[in-house]
């Protein structure tokens, strides 16, 4: 399971002195760089964007502190005459200047490696395609709510490293870790690893889903009997990977520690749901049956459900009692942008998922509505096969309109299930949605892509969204022109 293309790390990582080139210059990069600096290290920093495009007092004060700056590219010359690379999680591992470096036995290594040597409190990890956010938070919120110490991070908000360098209180630390964390990793070892789900996504930085399947599974390669393995068991790739592990012991998805299974059938250590309680058991030996009640929370609805019986399990593994437990539940508040209701509108409820970027976590959306759906969908295409959605779509979709740049191709992978329709802004996809919904239906945001052709993020789609919700309660409702219609429009009812 580790990365041809990364050393084996040293222990340990980071020796008094060593010069360290920080690569990336984002937030991430740049709590590294003052994390290093706080110890001793030399730091130099390479950045590929532009020096228009950075923040100028950041660049000053990296002056100030004598770093060596690199703006605009990454010279084989500046990677192969350091001790050791950090590279931050957007920088890809396939550079020119890192194989130069590999070549030196120079160690290429990303924050969540640092954890062995310098972090003092155990970690629960949270990984998966989508959900991480929600249950890096619930986790978190959890952990306080029976009165322990919590830093929430990572790919989540603050960095490790900017934890690393504080004082470091917290009892535990919860950290949401992406894919692109998890492959220069080290010998990172959480106490508590969770992987959600996978589903294809970022296949235009991997080779292969598999390639990505394995970078989400690596989560549980250094954990021990002692430490605990959380998975959704319903999860369709997560079972396959769990059956292949178990009838070859010698799988790279084979896991040494513990294993707690969520699902809907799952047996042994883990959780199920029986309508809005949340079974967990054996999750402390000897233990009876544990009920928590999800009704009238966010979490009652798919797929926060099953995200809330990964973080009870969680939290029962860090101590955490069960009346503490679901307490914290009742005060949970949804992260925005992901299945929120944002406003019930002539007896149609309009739902902001513009945090779905990817098409699993559209599929996921769709798996919790319980009315019929006009999907909002469209943006930057991510490379991933929209005809996964097929058999979704048609039990759950009665309209769909598509915005963006991968319009065209969504169109054509539904136009024979489902009336379909164009519009060239958000403001036109509501009014067209609102159009084609009912009382009693919902209409729902979920791209399945990225942002960037319209947005500058997925926040700033939602916000957008939301706004055009709002003004909806103050205009009549009629049919509106000015965007292009699929060839199925006829199908529309009026």
């Amino acid at each position: 399971m580790h990365n041809a293309t990364s050393p084996i790390l040293p222990t340990p990582i980071l020796q008094q002195g060593d010069h360290v080139l920080v690569v990336g210059l984002g937030k991430s990069g740049y709590a590294a760089v003052r994390f290093l600096l706080a110890q001793g290290m030399r730091v130099s920093v390479s950045e590929g964007g532009r020096a228009p495009q950075l923040d100028a007092e950041k660049i000053q004060w990296l002056q100030e502190k004598g770093v060596y700056c690199e703006i605009g590219g990454h010279s084989s010359e500046l990677f192969s005459k350091v001790n050791a690379i950090l590279l931050s999680p957007g920088v890809p591992l396939t550079l020119p200047a890192l194989a130069a470096a590999r070549a030196k036995g120079i160690p290429v290594f990303g924050e969540l490696a640092l954890a062995q040597d310098f972090l003092k409190a155990p970690v629960v990890a949270i990984t998966g395609t989508n959900g991480k956010s929600t249950v890096t938070t619930l986790v978190g919120d959890l952990l306080a709510a029976a009165g322990k110490k919590v830093f929430v991070g990572g790919n989540l908000g603050t960095p490790l490293c900017e934890y690393l360098a504080g004082p470091q209180e917290a009892e535990w630390v919860v950290l949401e870790v992406s894919s692109f964390q998890l492959d220069t990793a080290g010998n990172f070892r959480p106490r508590v690893a969770i992987l959600l789900n996978i589903t294809p996504d970022h296949l235009d930085r991997y080779p292969s889903y598999g390639a990505y399947a394995a970078s989400k599974w690596s989560i549980f390669r250094h954990q021990q009997s002692e430490d605990t393995a959380i998975l959704d068991g319903d999860d369709p790739e997560i079972a396959r990977l769990l059956a292949e592990a178990a009838t070859d012991p010698a799988s790279p998805f084979a896991i040494r520690s513990r294993r707690a299974i969520v699902g809907e059938r799952t047996v042994g250590i883990g959780a199920s749901l029986n309508g809005t309680v949340a079974a967990i058991r054996e999750v402390v030996p000897g233990a009876a049956v544990e009920e928590y009640e999800l009704a009238g929370t966010p979490l009652a609805m798919a797929p926060n459900s099953h995200n809330a019986m990964t973080a009870i399990i969680a939290a029962r593994c860090c101590g955490c009692s069960p009346k503490a437990v679901q307490r914290g539940l009742a005060a949970f508040k949804p992260l925005p942008h992901r299945l929120a209701l944002v406003a019930e509108v002539a007896g149609v409820g309009y739902y902001d998922d513009s945090k779905a970027t990817n098409i699993g976590a559209v599929v996921s959306a769709l798996e919790g509505m319980r009315q019929p759906v006009v999907l909002i969908a469209g943006g930057l295409d991510k490379g991933g096969d929209y005809r996964i959605m097929r058999d979704i779509v048609q039990q759950k979709v009665k309209a769909m309109v598509l915005i963006g740049s991968a319009r065209q191709l969504m169109a054509a992978a539904f136009e024979d299930l489902i009336p379909i329709v164009f519009a060239e802004s958000m403001a036109e996809a509501v009014d067209k949605a609102r159009d084609l919904a009912r009382q009693g239906d919902v209409v729902l945001l979920s791209p399945a892509c990225a942002s960037f052709d319209m947005f500058e993020n997925y926040g700033h789609r939602g916000e957008v969204f939301r706004e055009a919700v709002q003004a909806l309660r103050s205009t009549p409702r009629q049919v509106r022109g000015g965007g292009s219609p699929c060839p199925i429009v006829e199908a529309l009812v009026a």
